[in-house]
C-alpha cells in the first residue's frame, strides 16, 4: 500500500494530467453510443476510434507520410533559422545599447504585426513551395526567442558581470560565461513560445498556399467533410507540439543543474 501511495505522489502531476485526458476521450467515445445525435450534427461528428481507423488507413495508403515529411521539413528549417537569428541577436541587443536602439523599433513593429499578412508576400517572392512556409514559420518563431533572450540578458546580475570584468574578461567572454548561462530560463520560455508559433506558421501557410503538407491535408479534408482526417492532422500537430515542449523542458533541466533550486523555472 505504501508503495502505491509513494508511486502516486511521485507521479501525481502526470497521473492527474493523463488521467483527465483519458476520461475526456472515453466520454467523447461514449457520446454517440448513449445519446442520439441530431442528423446534422452526426454528419460532422466523429469518435477517437474512428480517428485511429482513419490514421491507420492513411498510413496503409501511404498518404500521410509525405505530408508529415513536408510539414516537418518546413517546421525544422523555419525554427532552426529563428534560433540562428533570434538567439545571437537577442544576446547582442541585450548587451549593446547602440544595436538595441537600432533594431528595437523594427522588432516592436514586426512583432506586433499579424504574421498572416506576410504570407501573400512570401508566396509572391518564394512561390507556393516549401520556402514560403519556411519563412512564415521563421518570422513567427524568431521574435519570441529574440525578445525573451534580450530580456534575459538585460536582467543578469550586474555583480556577476563586474566580477568577470575584474578578471580581465572581454565582451565575448562575458556573453559566453555570464549572459548566456543566466539567460537560459528566458531562452527556454522563448523557445517554447517559438515552437507554438512555428507550428501555427506551418498550419497557416499550408492552409492558404500549399499543395502538400499536413495543413493542406486538414484543409482539403475539411472541404470534403472528412472529419476523421481533420482530427488526424490536429492530433499529429498536438502530439508534435507536446513532444517538442517536453524535450525543451528536459534540455532546460539539464542546463540549469548548476543554478540554485529556488530560482530554477518549472
Amino acid at each position: 500500500m505504501n508503495r502505491l501511495v509513494n508511486f502516486y505522489h511521485d507521479r501525481e502531476h502526470y497521473l492527474l494530467g493523463w488521467g483527465f485526458i483519458l476520461i475526456l476521450l472515453l466520454a467523447w467515445e461514449a457520446i454517440p453510443r448513449v445519446a442520439v445525435l441530431p442528423r446534422g450534427l452526426s454528419l460532422f461528428f466523429t469518435t477517437p476510434t474512428r480517428v485511429i481507423e482513419a490514421f491507420y488507413q492513411l498510413i496503409v495508403e501511404n498518404k500521410i507520410q509525405h505530408h508529415f515529411y513536408v510539414s516537418s521539413v518546413e517546421f525544422l528549417l523555419g525554427l532552426a533559422l529563428a534560433i540562428a537569428v533570434g538567439l545571437p541577436l537577442g544576446l547582442i541587443t541585450g548587451r549593446s545599447r547602440t544595436i538595441d536602439a537600432l533594431v528595437d523599433s523594427y522588432v516592436t513593429v514586426l512583432n506586433a504585426t499579424p504574421r498572416l499578412i506576410f504570407l501573400p508576400l512570401f508566396i509572391l517572392w518564394f512561390g507556393i513551395g516549401m520556402w514560403s512556409k519556411v519563412m512564415i514559420v521563421f518570422i513567427g518563431a524568431v521574435f519570441p526567442l529574440l525578445i525573451n533572450t534580450h530580456e534575459g540578458v538585460k536582467n543578469i546580475d550586474r555583480v556577476l558581470v563586474d566580477v568577470v570584468r575584474s578578471f580581465g574578461a572581454n565582451e565575448w567572454q562575458v556573453l559566453k560565461t555570464v549572459a548566456l548561462p543566466n539567460s537560459v530560463p528566458y531562452i527556454v520560455v522563448g523557445l517554447r513560445l517559438a515552437i507554438g508559433r512555428a507550428v501555427l506558421g506551418v498550419v497557416v501557410g499550408e492552409f492558404f498556399g500549399a499543395s502538400e503538407g499536413l495543413g493542406y491535408m486538414i484543409a482539403s479534408a475539411a472541404t470534403n467533410y472528412k472529419v476523421d482526417v481533420v482530427f488526424v492532422g490536429v492530433a499529429i500537430f498536438m502530439g508534435l507540439s507536446l513532444i517538442l515542449t517536453m524535450l525543451v523542458k528536459n534540455i532546460e533541466t539539464r542546463l540549469s543543474r548548476w543554478r540554485p533550486e529556488e530560482i530554477k523555472t518549472f
